[in-house]
């Protein structure tokens, strides 16, 4: 029999098209995130950028689908040294290991590895929104249009 954590990634990665990684559930495009968080009551978003990032780039805007995202910074501006506390504030948070966690950041390099934390401390679906909120630099080094939550559509806001 298997235990509910694994019931609950199943469940995940069996209705949503999720991309294996190591280290923690898998990879999705903000796409397949807002069909996640729309669908499944529990998913919750985590911003992991910095708070300059929210202040000055924008957020994901989740109050169509009646929620908001949570920010937690992986690491902390101006330093950007990783946030001691990040697994312990989440994990306060969100006290049911089983309840889908989304990391978001700015190009999907910080949310990997904040999912692969995540998971480490016990969590059964940490995913990664691989393209981020403004993805990949274009062909003229600028983020915002190729790929990511704010280039797919999805809707955000600025603060």
């Amino acid at each position: 029999m298997k235990d509910a954590g694994a019931m609950a990634s199943n469940r995940i990665t069996g209705t949503y098209e999720v991309s294996a990684a190591p280290g923690y559930t898998g990879d999705v495009t903000p796409a397949t995130a807002w069909k996640i968080l729309s669908e499944n009551k529990d998913a919750v978003l985590i911003d992991c950028r910095t708070r300059a990032e929210w202040n000055y780039v924008g957020l994901p805007e989740l109050a169509a689908i009646g929620k908001k995202p949570a920010l937690l910074e992986w690491q902390v501006f101006p330093s950007m040294q990783q946030n001691p506390e990040f697994v312990a504030t989440l994990g306060n948070a969100v006290t049911d290991k089983d309840t889908p966690l989304l990391f978001l950041c700015r190009s999907g390099a910080r949310s990997a590895a904040a999912a692969k934390a995540m998971s480490a401390a016990g969590y059964s679906t940490c995913i990664n929104v691989s393209e981020g909120f403004e993805g990949p630099l274009d062909t003229h080094g600028k983020r915002g249009s190729a790929a990511g939550w704010k280039a797919t559509g999805l809707p955000w806001r600025q603060t």
